[in-house]
């Protein structure tokens, strides 16, 4: 996407507003996930390249970090890149890792004034070492900040995560570490890449597909989940204020059964 296009696009944005207000904080979730799925399709319906859509995308990305921030919300994971998405063709992975190395070098120095906290959740092997740097750079710059828990899930995938949680509490109770009748949710929590996150309380997946694919699966179990039919691109703060009104106005049970 050329820098006017660019343009044009960051001031449709700002045309959007909501004319609803954001719910009251004890209404507001803890922990909002993000599957941000549409990029590939936005551009196509415009016939652009789909790397401009994912270029597009951070754009949208931009806005939602800064209003979770703004509306307190403790901790936010999107899925920015599974173990699946290698599959991709080659073009359209390599522009991808080029946006991750431009989207941290532009915008770490912001996101750690404002206090964010990274977290990046997957294996980092497998990436270009640039990119690989560039992540782990912004992880250690931010590692102490108290603000908004960002993290960022790459080269991901929840049946991995749950099978390397696994592997971990196994190996402590070969070692004489744990004993096997200490192994309880929390022991497998602490496992996961999000230890010490509350679990998700929302998940949102635009472009209206309607799956989990393959994210954040131990930590979503009582989720609300929000399939909200707009591209990643367009998804706004308006967007996000329409939706937490729809978690707020919904009634958590956890299983139970409401009393009066």
């Amino acid at each position: 996407m050329n820098a006017d296009a660019m343009n044009i696009f960051k001031f449709l944005r700002k045309k959007h507003t909501s004319a609803l207000a954001v719910p009251p904080l004890e209404k507001r979730p803890r922990h909002i996930a993000f599957i941000m799925d549409g990029n590939g399709r936005w551009a196509q319906k415009r016939s652009l390249p789909r790397s401009a859509g994912h270029a597009a995308g951070t754009e949208a990305l931009r806005e939602i970090i800064k209003a979770c921030d703004e509306f307190k919300i403790e901790v936010m994971s999107i899925y920015a890149f599974s173990t699946e998405n290698w599959n991709r063709p080659q073009e359209e992975v390599s522009a991808l890792m080029k946006l991750i190395t431009k989207y941290f070098v532009s915008e770490i120095d912001e996101l750690h004034e404002k206090g964010v906290k990274i977290k990046i959740l997957g294996e980092l092997e497998k990436f270009p070492e640039e990119q690989r740097l560039a992540l782990e750079k912004a992880m250690e710059k931010t590692k102490d900040n108290k603000g908004l828990k960002l993290n960022i899930a790459l080269n991901y995938g929840g049946r991995a995560e749950i099978v390397r949680a696994a592997k971990a509490i196994s190996g402590k109770c070969v070692s004489g570490e744990m004993d096997v009748d200490k192994i309880d949710y929390d022991a497998l929590s602490n496992e996961m890449y999000t230890s010490g996150d509350p679990d998700v309380d929302l998940l949102i997946r635009t472009s209206g597909d309607k799956r989990l694919s393959n994210f954040l699966l131990w930590q979503t179990w009582y989720a609300e989940i929000i399939f909200n039919p707009v591209f990643w691109p367009d998804y706004n703060r308006a967007e996000l204020i329409k939706d937490l009104n729809e978690y707020a106005a919904r009634d958590r049970r956890f299983g139970r059964v409401k009393t009066k």
